[in-house]
């Protein structure tokens, strides 16, 4: 049983590596397509998050203040970058076969290109609004370290991850349109059950130790230490939450893979 997945898994992986420059070229054409007719352009990707910042910054150190270990518009900066990243991959994912179902329906090729390409544009946009906390760690004097340099592995990880759910969200809403209703709401719920704007390790208890468990606590933790703490992620942490990403990635392809032969019924 394992070696027939194992095998399924490098044949699907040679398969992408030989769409790649469909991937690449679906990714050009979403990108253009994401900002087509706006004033800012890629200043949204910007935008975004700065307001966020403004907005929780007030109620975190006005209305309801809380202690960090660095000034707080830092702080959540590093949090809310690697999470817009992850609800703006999923989101777009979530209608990218549903927005291309004349090709889905009518040319061979695999179909998991298309929430791959809505996680690389979002990655673009990561990497755009990585600039204001490149501003915020000149502004707040954080040095960088060598531990910058593991920054790579950190990207991966959330990118394997996300890259599992995005199959999986894009896959469910071919079957239950009820999906992208819900979605928001999930997010919104997903976010302060993780470390995004306050630091989930004040919550004791059962929720406490429960909310320690959400992977992507383990990866925006794992971000602030390599960007703004100057050290490696913690090892246990990083490791389940790198152990996590490749599961979600593998049994979700798999599963999408195998879902695929049926999605021009439902699209």
């Amino acid at each position: 049983m394992f070696a027939r997945l194992r095998d399924d898994l490098r044949s699907m992986l040679r398969e992408q590596v030989e769409y790649r420059e469909l991937l690449l070229s679906v990714t050009r054409r979403d990108l253009l397509l994401r900002y087509r007719q706006t004033v800012m352009g890629f200043g949204w990707a910007v935008f975004t998050p700065l307001l966020n910042l403004v907005v929780f910054s007030v109620v975190f150190t006005h209305v309801v203040p809380i202690q960090t270990t660095l000034p707080y518009p830092i702080y959540a900066y590093a949090g809310l970058l690697p999470w817009n990243f992850f609800a703006s991959a999923l989101r777009f994912s979530m209608t990218s076969l549903t927005n291309n179902q004349t090709l889905v329906t009518r040319v061979y090729f695999p179909r998991e290109i298309f929430p791959f390409s809505a996680v690389l544009v979002g990655l673009v946009d990561f990497v755009v609004a990585g600039t204001v906390l490149a501003g915020l760690m000149i502004y707040y004097r954080v040095g960088v370290s060598a531990s910058l340099l593991f920054l790579p592995v950190v990207i991966a990880v959330q990118l394997m991850f996300t890259a599992g759910l995005a199959l999986l969200v894009a896959m469910a809403n071919l079957y239950l349109r009820d999906v992208r209703y819900a979605f928001d709401a999930i997010l919104v719920v997903w976010m302060f059950a993780t470390s995004v704007v306050y630091p989930v390790d004040r919550v004791g208890g059962r929720l406490g130790a429960l909310l320690a468990l959400n992977p992507m606590t383990l990866i925006i933790d794992a971000y602030r230490a390599v960007l703004l703490g100057g050290e490696l992620p913690a090892p246990g942490p990083f490791t389940a939450a790198a152990l996590v990403s490749v599961a979600t990635l593998g049994i979700a392809w798999l599963v999408f893979h195998r879902a695929e032969i049926r999605f021009a019924e439902n699209v």
